[in-house]
C-alpha cells in the first residue's frame, strides 16, 4: 500500500500490479488489536475502508460482492433459516441475508468489533438490517464459533473474510472447513470468498480441494466483477453435501420480492458459467 500526491495505491505483488483511487481526505485510522483500519473519501468511489493497507470495500461497487456472496447460495438452499457469517464485519452481506423473509436467524461472528462500530458511523447504508430481531451480532472467532456449533444446526455458512493471511488465515484451512461440515444441516451450503479467478488459481484450486478433503461433494465456483479488488474480477467457491449445486430455485430468484443492484436470475445463471481456462486449471 502506498498513499501519495492524494492517490491510494494497493500493490498486487503477485500479478506485478496496482490499483489507484484518487484520495480527497483520510476520514479515519486506527490500529484494534487485530488490524490496522483506514477511512478515506475517494473522489469518485465514494468512502473507502482500507485493513492492513488492502481495500476492503467502498461506497461505489461494493453491492457486487454483497450481493453475490449472499443471494446466489441462499436460493441454491431450499430452504434456509438459520444463517451464520464468519467476518462480514462491515455487514453488508448480514444486510444482503435478511432481504430473504425465510431466513428467521442471522448470526454474523466477526473477531474485530471496531470493523462494525466505523462501518455503522462510515457506511450506514450497509448497516440497516442490523436491528432487524432476526441478526445477532456477534465479537468472537469466527473458527471457534464454528468448531463449537451444535452439529447440524446451520443451513448456511457464509465466509465474507479478508485475504488469507493475518486473522483470517485459518478460515481457508480443512480443519476449518471439516468444522462448517458438522456444523451444516444435510442440505447446508458453505460459501467462502475466494479471491481473483484470474490471479489466484492455486489458491481457488486450494480450497477447493480442501473443501474436498473436509466431505463437500458438491464444488461450485462463481464468477463476479468487483473492480476495487485485484484483477478487478473476484469469485466465491460454494461447497454442498449432497445436491448439485449448479440447480436452485430458479421461480424464486426470477420473482425475488426484493431490490438488487446487480444480482438476478440471469446474473445467477451466467456466474455459473465455467471459462476454457479453467477447464485447462483443472486437468492440471
Amino acid at each position: 500500500m502506498t498513499l501519495s500526491d492524494d492517490w491510494f495505491t494497493e500493490l498486487c505483488t503477485e500479478s506485478g500490479s496496482a490499483f489507484s483511487l484518487k484520495v480527497k481526505q483520510k476520514l479515519h485510522e486506527e490500529q484494534t488489536p487485530y488490524q490496522h483500519i483506514a477511512i478515506y473519501e475517494t473522489e469518485f468511489f465514494g468512502t473507502l475502508m482500507v485493513i492492513d493497507g488492502f481495500i476492503m470495500l467502498s461506497d461505489f461497487d461494493n453491492f457486487l460482492y454483497h450481493e453475490m456472496m449472499s443471494h446466489p447460495a441462499l436460493f441454491t438452499h431450499p430452504g434456509p433459516e438459520k444463517v451464520v457469517i464468519i467476518g462480514g464485519g462491515d455487514c453488508g452481506t448480514l444486510r444482503e441475508v435478511l432481504k430473504h423473509s425465510e431466513v428467521k436467524q442471522a448470526v454474523q461472528v466477526d473477531i474485530d468489533e471496531r470493523v462494525t462500530r466505523l462501518s455503522e458511523q462510515f457506511f450506514p447504508e450497509l448497516c440497516e438490517a442490523n436491528d432487524d430481531p432476526r441478526a445477532e451480532l456477534l465479537f468472537a472467532d469466527g473458527i471457534q464459533w464454528v468448531k463449537n456449533a451444535a452439529p447440524a444446526s446451520v443451513d448456511l455458512i457464509i465466509v465474507d473474510s479478508t485475504d488469507p493471511i493475518g486473522p483470517a488465515e485459518g478460515l481457508f484451512s480443512a480443519a476449518f472447513y471439516r468444522d462448517c461440515f458438522e456444523a451444516l444441516g444435510e442440505d447446508g451450503i458453505l460459501v467462502h470468498q475466494s479471491e481473483s479467478p484470474l490471479i489466484h488459481q492455486p489458491l481457488i484450486r486450494n480450497i477447493r480441494n480442501a473443501m474436498g478433503s473436509a466431505g463437500f461433494t458438491q464444488l461450485l465456483t462463481i464468477n463476479f466483477p468487483q473492480p476495487v479488488y485485484p484483477s478487478g474480477w473476484w469469485s466465491a467457491t460454494l461447497a454442498g453435501k449432497r445436491e448439485p449445486l449448479t440447480t436452485f430455485r430458479e421461480r424464486a430468484s426470477r420473482e425475488k420480492p426484493f431490490a438488487t443492484r446487480y444480482y438476478n436470475h440471469g446474473i445467477h445463471l451466467a456466474a455459473m458459467a465455467t471459462p476454457e481456462f479453467w477447464k485447462e486449471r483443472d486437468r492440471r
